[in-house]
């Protein structure tokens, strides 16, 4: 018999980063599947909350289900997902140029934008979004600098992650797609939806009626997953199986002019450390 910590008692839901801390590449980390099944015993919601843009949630739902990790696809609140929502706010049925994939071009079309490809109807591209795309080129760089300084397009990031973790290394990430676009135009995104921007997060608590104080957020990176629960208000803790070492960490706690929003409320090794066991 296993029961939480005494610190993370009373929890209502329980929010997930995806890369570096429920897998790395194709991999799961070891024993998340178990700790995700104790905390539903519990009947703690859980939810997921990824930068990654480039798959479906569907996907990523069977993804999981790979993993012997049961979820739905309503459980996954991506940067595609949220920039749809965002996007769809400021202005529906739109004309939108992506650089991204599948993830961030089907989350838009399920809302009724329409994804232009032709470079002819430039003019007519009222948004330019940019995610992670591993089939980056130049000429789709090209077309988003047109749509941007010669049409009307405005110009939004779906997150600006530098890398994505894999298996024992890591790629570049959507923030190098981002970067070029903002080089070639001069302009930055107006908004970059993900983390960490709490946006996500936020939606999370709103659709389930949690407050934040009954909410954790687990990640692996301090500039997007820490910062981002912390500016919501939920409890953040790092979990070094991704992005952040130990030695990183203690090098920024010894730092005294550390922006305090980087910093978790708790640190573990792995998810194993949430629970206690009981006789």
């Amino acid at each position: 018999m296993s029961e939480l910590i005494k610190e993370l008692q009373g929890t209502k839901i329980a929010i997930f980063d995806l890369d570096g801390v429920i897998y790395r590449g194709k991999d799961l980390i070891p024993n998340v599947d178990k700790n995700i099944q104790r905390l539903k015993d519990k009947s703690i919601k859980i939810a997921y909350n990824s930068n990654n843009s480039t798959a479906t949630r569907q996907t990523y739902a069977d993804l999981l289900k790979k993993f012997n990790i049961s979820s739905k696809p309503s459980d996954f609140y991506t940067s595609a997902s949220i920039t749809s929502e965002e996007i769809t706010r400021i202005k529906p049925n739109s004309n939108i140029f992506v650089i991204g994939e599948i993830g961030l071009r089907e989350e838009l079309k399920a809302k009724g934008h329409k994804i232009i490809h032709s470079e002819s109807d430039y003019s007519k591209v009222d948004f330019v979004i940019v995610g992670l795309d591993r089939e980056f080129n130049y000429h789709n760089l090209a077309m988003a600098q047109r749509c941007i300084l010669e049409g009307k397009a405005l110009f939004y990031a779906t997150n600006d992650d530098a890398t994505l973790p894999v298996k024992n290394r890591f790629l570049p990430g959507a923030g190098v797609m981002v970067k070029a676009v903002e080089v070639c135009t001069g302009i930055k995104p107006i908004t970059t939806f993900g983390k960490p921007q709490p946006t996500g997060i936020e939606l999370i608590l709103q659709e389930n009626n949690i407050s934040p104080e009954r909410a954790l957020m687990f990640g692996d990176r301090l500039n997007t997953d820490i910062i981002a629960g912390n500016r919501a208000g939920v409890k953040t803790i790092l979990v070094l199986t991704g992005v952040t070492s130990p030695k990183m960490m203690e090098e920024i706690k010894n730092n005294p002019n550390i922006d305090k929003e980087l910093l978790p409320n708790m640190i573990i090794d792995n998810l194993d450390a949430i629970f206690e066991k009981k006789n």
